[in-house]
């Protein structure tokens, strides 16, 4: 029997029309909208790569095609900056357009996230691959998707990042039903599911555990998202296809290690502004100097 394959892989969907940020993501892509100077794209291919992953599969719409470019070497502006003395600045551009192979496919309308990760399938081939949403910052010494990669080679199957959220909470996320795995050979972090729902009503919820934008998934997700039909929101949802995929691979839930924020949220966005900015060596002192001028000092946040 042929060894089960190695999560090689990233999808990053980002071809969605970020309509909660509107007037600006008009004509600005939301995952270019900067957290400490570093735009949303770049935090989640970072995470790939911190991860170990190989290739970065961007899946692209109208007006995105910049954010294949933010990766690609610029060569005069490199040229610029060296003949300014700004060494430092050039080998950051360079760095970025090395960190890992970048492909972009391309989804001609915003149909639902299952829809944009079937548009990836060609570049994905048949082998289990990671799935990351920009919008969703989770800080964690261990890289979310790392954490979900570990747990797969344990548990073969998709595996999904979670954690409990608040009841009031619930219709802001995909919920999964589970009951644990915890045994002599398995943490106590992994969850088995049985079901998921798109962004239920709380009053039919058995279970808290909430979606969290990190996925690991087998390829059989790509022969069920053909025969979807439109769900929550008239799209196609990634939670139908898990379900429908369910019948023939296992799915999991993992409670991962980390600070999330939801960085498509205005709210979500400005908190991990001011949380990532207090955690750079070079704003943090200014940053700090300014909220407590304006007695604004945030308490202490624990991961």
């Amino acid at each position: 029997m042929r060894a089960p394959a190695k999560v090689r892989k990233a999808v990053i969907p980002a071809a969605g029309l970020g309509t909660r940020f509107l007037p600006v993501t008009k004509v600005v892509p939301k995952e270019m909208l900067p957290i400490a100077g570093k735009p949303l794209i770049q935090y989640a291919v970072e995470e790939a790569a911190a991860s170990g992953l190989e290739v970065v599969i961007l899946v692209l719409g109208r007006g995105k095609r910049m954010l294949a470019e933010y990766f690609q070497q610029n060569y005069d502006l490199e040229s610029l900056l060296a003949t300014r003395g700004h060494e430092s600045d050039v080998e950051a551009l360079k760095e970025l357009s090395e960190i890992v192979d970048i492909r972009a496919v391309w989804q001609d309308a915003p149909h639902g996230l299952a829809h944009a990760i079937g548009c990836a399938h060609s570049q994905v081939g048949d082998e289990p691959f990671a799935v990351i949403l920009p919008d969703a910052l989770i800080d964690s010494p261990i890289p979310c998707t790392r954490q979900l990669m570990k747990c797969y080679e344990l548990h073969r199957g998709c595996v999904i990042a979670t954690r409990e959220v608040e009841l009031s909470e619930v219709e802001r996320f995909g919920i999964l039903d589970v009951i644990s795995e915890a045994h002599a050979s398995s943490p106590a972090r992994v969850l088995k599911v049985i079901s998921l729902t798109e962004r239920p009503k709380p009053q039919y919820v058995r279970s808290r555990f909430g979606i969290f934008g990190r996925y690991i998934l087998e390829p059989a997700i790509f022969s069920h998202i053909p025969h979807l039909r439109p769900g929550f929101g008239g799209e196609l949802q990634l939670t139908d296809a898990l379900t429908a995929c369910s019948r023939e691979v296992p799915i999991y839930g993992y409670c991962f290690e980390g600070r999330h924020y939801d960085a498509g949220d205005k709210v979500g966005f400005v908190q991990a502004s001011v949380e990532y900015a207090l955690k750079d060596p070079i704003l943090c002192q200014r940053l700090r100097n300014h909220l407590a001028a304006h007695d604004l000092v945030p308490e202490a946040t624990a991961s």
